[in-house]
């Protein structure tokens, strides 16, 4: 099951979060049902899912682990659930779409980026069935009631891994592995959009918070899912002086090259000690069977789902995995201290007083209108209010301390 592929907000797009179903969990007792839906029994109801890859593959693993939670928790069989994987961003996606409706689905999950358009267009020829789409942004401005994008706040875990490698830098700098001004991380991306910038700008102020000398440098390698891409990149930054390796892709490319030299890494989705025994630190992941309960709940229940989705610790839909032997002491101390502020909102991940763009900060470029003003709608409170505008990750500022570079 597949892959999240980027989404690229674009600056300027203003959508109202719609209410829908209250609850993550099925309330077997609903009776209700919103305008042009239809309550599905569990017994009878039918789920699609399209996937651009498959399980080998840690993006596409973990929504894969979250439909079979899902199935799980509200008591669906496997036979009431399609799974298409290795759907391509191509016309194929509207043909996997077309024939899991046809099929008989109430409800079909797209999980890449790139399939959006497509997906979009099966849910103007099948109103009568649900379409979700994670990491998209066309759902509120389609006018379509049956579209729906998803997310979760990743960044939320990011930071919070950011904060585990911020205290590994310090053991290290005790230790005299490292000096305080030789603090250079590098960070494996896939591609230069708002997701991967907003995931690395909120590791980088984690690291930040707790190892104030911290430089971050990135490069990219055009591709979700590249082991040798990932494993080459990871070993040039290391070349390059970084001492620390985290990323946005999705294999062991990264954490395989860090355990072969030494170099403590952070990974994404999956727990990286299976290729990194020695120097995996922790993984941010996501728990996608919080929206799948919740989705398709709202199907069994005949309630509207949310036109925009997205939540983090406070739903646990967002979590670290496993901290790893090569933490620093009391590191979960301080990562238990850190999701308990991030969930009673005393720590905003994104605060503007802790980054500047330029040497200025984006509320002085805001006011000074240009390339910035666009960027009025998210900024409130002292606080870049990521993935509330709409649920697709829109941070793409590139702030001071982090370098990037686009490998070819």
């Amino acid at each position: 099951m597949k892959k999240l592929i980027s989404s690229l907000l674009i600056a300027g797009l203003s959508v109202a979060m719609l209410a829908g179903c209250s609850s993550s969990g099925a309330d077997s007792d609903a009776t209700s049902t919103a305008e042009g839906t239809t309550q599905v029994s569990a017994a009878d109801i039918k789920i699609g899912v399209i996937y651009i890859g498959d399980e080998n593959e840690g993006y596409t693993e973990s929504h894969m682990k979250g439909i079979d939670q899902m199935m799980e928790d509200l008591g669906i069989s496997e036979d009431q659930v399609i799974e298409k994987t290795t759907i391509p961003e191509s016309e194929e996606c509207y043909d996997a779409a077309v024939d899991l409706a046809e099929q008989g689905c109430d409800i079909i999950f797209g999980t890449s980026f790139g399939h959006e358009d497509y997906i979009k267009q099966a849910a103007e020829e099948f109103p009568e069935i649900q379409f979700c789409h994670a990491t998209g942004y066309q759902a509120a401005s389609s006018g379509l009631s049956n579209m729906h994008n998803y997310f979760d706040n990743i960044y939320e875990a990011r930071y919070v891994s950011g904060v585990v490698a911020g205290l590994k830098l310090n053991e290290m700098i005790e230790a005299g592995e490292v000096t305080e001004d030789a603090c250079k991380i590098g960070y494996v991306g896939a591609y230069p959009y708002a997701e991967v910038v907003s995931g690395y700008t909120a590791f980088y102020l984690g690291v930040k918070s707790v190892c104030d000398s911290a430089t971050m440098e990135v490069q990219y390698t055009n591709s979700w899912a590249d082991i040798s891409k990932e494993k080459e990149t990871a070993d040039a930054l290391i070349a390059d002086g970084c001492v620390l390796i985290s990323q946005h892709a999705d294999t062991t490319g990264a954490p395989s090259a860090c355990e072969e030299k030494g170099v403590p890494c952070v990974g994404y989705n999956v727990d990286m000690t299976s290729v990194a025994a020695t120097t995996a630190l922790t993984s941010s992941t996501n728990n996608w069977a919080v929206y799948y309960d919740y989705a398709v709940s709202c199907v069994l229940n005949g309630e509207a789902i949310a036109t925009d989705w997205s939540e983090g610790f406070a739903s646990d839909a967002v979590a670290l995995t496993t901290l790893g032997d090569a933490c620093a002491e009391r590191t979960q101390d301080k990562v238990d201290e850190v999701i308990a502020a991030i969930k009673d909102g005393s720590l905003k991940v994104f605060d503007t007083s802790t980054f500047t763009i330029g040497g200025k900060s984006i509320e002085d470029l805001i006011a000074e209108g240009g390339d910035y003003a666009s960027y009025e709608q998210y900024v409130s409170d002292g606080v870049f209010q990521e993935s509330t505008v709409i649920s697709a990750p829109a941070f793409d500022l590139r702030i001071d301390g982090i370098t990037e570079l686009t490998t070819e």
